[in-house]
């Protein structure tokens, strides 16, 4: 099956040469150190780490060391085993040689600044890796595990069927989707159950488009188009009953309403036992 599936190396070309020319970046995932060797020919603009490879310590070195931002899977793993490929990958952004052990590179870890080598370097993404991937494995606030724990950019790696699940991440933080497509989810071979066909796709990234558009800066204050609605909707001070010049406000004769002007109604409290400096007719706002 595999055999059947391969991608000559030389399309690789043809196919990134064609997705330049639609204004998309092209992308490959190497599985070993040749085809890595092969893939920095071809100037990606960063790599994937598949998830398969986060525990392949030379592969994983050899990923971070070839100085390309790297985006890396984490399906399957434990948070310690995360830890451990960012150790790698920072052992690698630090030193010419590869490690002669383990205990190498956790020495490396430890040192002051290993960390912050992997700050604007390095992103994760989330990923159960099943496919396709039940609901009640999606695990979402994973993402926030890694955001909290590794202070990285965090993103989703998908597999569940349909496009709830990659908007929803986008919701909760993530800052990169990966998502299979296929033209044909009848196509024979194992990932095509799980992906999207073209007009999905297509679907999935304008609904990505607008949560982001949605979701803001976080800033609470009055949007540009509740400046209106705000002065409609909010109740005033208004005369419950006609008041003479120096009269007394009180409970009886002031009341609230949408006046869309005048004293806000929180100034009931303060204009209580006060004396009206002017006539005031019923409904009039104060």
């Amino acid at each position: 099956m595999l055999q059947s599936l391969e991608l000559p190396l030389e399309w690789h070309g043809a196919l990134q040469a064609h997705a330049h020319k639609q204004g998309i970046e092209f992308l490959s995932t190497a599985f070993d150190i040749q085809s890595l060797a092969f893939l920095g020919t071809l100037n990606l603009p960063f790599y994937k780490v598949p998830s398969g490879e986060l525990t392949n310590g030379p592969l994983l070195w050899a990923f971070a060391h070839a100085g390309k931002q790297l985006v890396m899977s984490t399906g399957m793993a434990t948070l310690s085993e995360v830890e451990q490929g960012l150790a790698i990958v920072s052992h690698a952004l630090m030193h010419d040689q590869p490690p002669i052990s383990m205990k190498e590179v956790w020495q490396s870890w430890s040192k002051l600044g290993a960390r912050d080598v992997l700050t604007g370097h390095v992103s994760l993404l989330h990923c159960t890796s099943q496919y396709p991937t039940p609901m009640h494995e999606v695990n979402l606030k994973a993402m926030d595990t890694l955001s909290n724990v590794f202070r990285l950019p965090v993103g989703y790696s998908d597999h569940t069927q349909g496009t709830l699940i990659p908007v929803a991440a986008v919701a909760r933080g993530a800052t990169i989707i990966e998502k299979h497509f296929t033209l044909d989810r009848q196509l024979p071979g194992p990932d095509h159950k799980a992906s999207l066909e073209p007009y999905e796709l297509t679907h999935m990234v304008a609904d990505i488009r607008q949560i982001t558009s949605a979701l803001g800066d976080g800033h609470k204050a009055p949007q540009p188009s509740e400046w209106d609605t705000r002065i409609a909707a909010r109740q005033n001070l208004v005369a419950a009953a006609t008041i003479k010049q120096g009269d007394v406000f009180s409970s009886e004769n002031m009341t609230t309403a949408r006046a869309g002007q005048g004293e806000l109604a929180n100034s009931f409290w303060d204009y209580l036992g006060k004396q009206a400096a002017r006539d005031y007719q019923p409904g009039e706002a104060l």
